[in-house]
């Protein structure tokens, strides 16, 4: 299935691990070029490495998403060296789960506020692009309850309602804009492993709770991440995806 976005440009926070870097790879596997961010150096170096020679131009900026000032010049530099910006992906995470003064400050700054610089930096460009699409990253968490339901959940149910407003509000201009919602997803470098070998009984009972009997890849929820980004899903926008694997009990209207 071609879907449209070779030599589109797609921006990426937190494209250095886990979903993200699936994001990132699948951006490229379908012919776009892409921008990605993160805050260590040697993982942006690594990956821009590895995705170097596959037909598309991948660039890597060491970046951190509390930085406004530095979100609207990555903006404007990869809009330069592209020649515009299609699609924007805001994927970064605090995982910030415990329930802790500190870590309500980071899930507000690094994942909400981080959208919305982001998607603030973005929206001149998109305007000027023929397919121009927002997708962050939301989790079953910010839908129902479950024992992530502090900072985390809390402000990953404060994106949904942000994007819906943001697609609403942009609908006339054609930019569309979704989040997507994973269920448990399993990764190196993830939470899942580290739950796995710190709080066997917590793997266990979401593991139980879950009627396919396992966790998602990454490359699961990155290759539908692509597809509501692409052409191809032009109709879908104010939309949450719930990718989880039918973890989730509640019916969507």
């Amino acid at each position: 299935m071609d879907l449209q976005i070779k030599g589109r440009t797609a921006l990426v926070t937190g494209g250095t691990r886990g979903i993200g870097r699936a994001i990132v790879e699948t951006f490229v596997a379908e012919g776009a070029n892409v921008a990605f961010c993160a805050r260590d150096a040697g993982e942006v170096a690594g990956t821009e490495a590895a995705l170097a020679n596959r037909g598309s131009t991948v660039v890597g900026t060491v970046m951190d998403v509390r930085d406004g000032d530095a979100i609207s010049r990555w903006m404007d530099d990869s809009a330069k060296l592209f020649g515009g910006i299609d699609m924007v992906v805001s994927n970064v995470s605090a995982l910030a789960i415990p329930d802790t003064p500190e870590n309500w400050a980071e899930s507000l700054e690094v994942d909400l506020m981080g959208t919305v610089r982001l998607v603030t930096a973005s929206i001149p460009y998109l305007e000027k692009s023929g397919a121009p699409s927002i997708v962050a990253i939301s989790s079953v968490s910010g839908r129902e309850v479950d024992f992530a339901s502090g900072p985390y959940g809390t402000v990953k149910t404060a994106i949904i309602g942000y994007i819906a407003g943001v697609a609403f509000q942009l609908a006339e201009k054609g930019i569309r804009a979704n989040t997507v919602s994973p269920g448990n997803t399993y990764h190196a470098g993830g939470v899942w492993p580290s739950i796995e070998a710190d709080n066997p009984e917590l793997f266990k009972f979401a593991m139980d709770l879950n009627p396919t009997h396992r966790m998602g890849t990454a490359q699961e929820i990155a290759s539908s991440v692509v597809f509501i980004s692409s052409p191809l899903s032009s109709r879908t926008t104010g939309a949450n995806l719930l990718i989880d694997g039918a973890l989730t009990r509640g019916i969507q209207f």
